[in-house]
């Protein structure tokens, strides 16, 4: 599959998707280089500035550490950004495959796998994380891990769905009556043609699985001190909301500004795969 050439194919000339991508590039640009350059340590407590309002010393304030928050936001953007590009990166290759494979055997193959696939979609995917990392330790292995139990499956599912449906096309017959082998059929001829739904999915799967983090660790089953992502960083701050509020606020922003970014290039690719498929 050429992922570069239809990511292109599926934004060009959309200036939702390329909003979302200049965004998206920001704000990746900020989660590596204010951790390195910036002067405040995310983790570096000071009594003398607790709570301190938003000033040009301190751009996001200091929390009740005396910690800067600007520092601590963008480091916790790249833990979160890290956890849901991993997670989707991961559930993305194991639905591509499982639903490659399962589309391609057909019959009674296909009927064992999917509904293997549906005893383990019957438990929702929170609880396969809640269990991981209350078993295995709060920590982003744990959170990844979790998001990979179930995450692929929807994934399988679309692909198989196309595979299925490209399997039967006339460029499909010719290659197997030139004596193609499957496997080559279904890796050169099938999947490539399956490109366009797949980075539509794995494009949606990022910030699902950001949310999915942020809310666990709202609920205090994130990452352990002194790591931090953005949900621990809203969870640390509900106790200070009413009396400083930007301290809630300002992580707040990033994430919403995180997800609708990255929910604008998945919604503008859906489009432009659909007008693409209506020609």
């Amino acid at each position: 599959m050429n992922i570069r050439k239809e990511t292109a194919r599926l934004v060009r000339g959309n200036r939702q998707a390329l909003a979302g991508c200049v965004i998206l590039g920001i704000w990746i640009l900020l989660a590596v280089l204010v951790p390195l350059f910036w002067p405040w340590s995310y983790s570096e407590q000071n009594a003398e500035i607790r709570n301190q309002a938003v000033s040009l010393a301190h751009l996001f304030g200091t929390d009740k550490f005396g910690r800067d928050i600007f520092s601590r936001v963008w480091y916790g953007a790249g833990i979160s950004l890290l956890i849901g590009t991993a997670s989707a990166l991961i559930n993305g290759c194991v639905g591509v495959a499982f639903g490659a494979a399962a589309g391609y055997a057909g019959r009674r193959t296909d009927m064992v796998m999917m509904r293997a696939a549906d005893i383990i979609a019957s438990i929702p995917s929170m609880l396969y994380v809640i269990l991981i990392t209350l078993v295995a330790g709060a920590g982003a292995g744990s959170i990844i891990l979790g998001l990979c139990v179930a995450g692929w499956i929807d994934m399988a599912r679309i692909v198989r769905g196309e595979i299925q449906r490209l399997k039967e096309t006339d460029f499909a017959a010719a290659a197997r009556m030139e004596g193609i082998s499957r496997s080559r059929i279904l890796w050169r001829h099938l999947l490539p043609n399956a490109a366009g739904p797949i980075l539509v999915n794995l494009v949606f799967m990022i910030p699902h699985a950001i949310f999915t983090e942020a809310f666990l660790s709202f609920l205090g089953l994130g990452l352990e001190p002194p790591a931090a992502s953005l949900g621990t960083i809203i969870q640390e701050a509900r106790s200070q909301m009413l009396v400083y509020p930007y301290q809630m606020v300002c992580p707040l922003i990033v994430l919403c500004v995180m997800l609708l970014a990255f929910n604008a290039v998945g919604t503008a690719a859906e489009g432009q795969l659909r007008r693409g498929k209506g020609r």
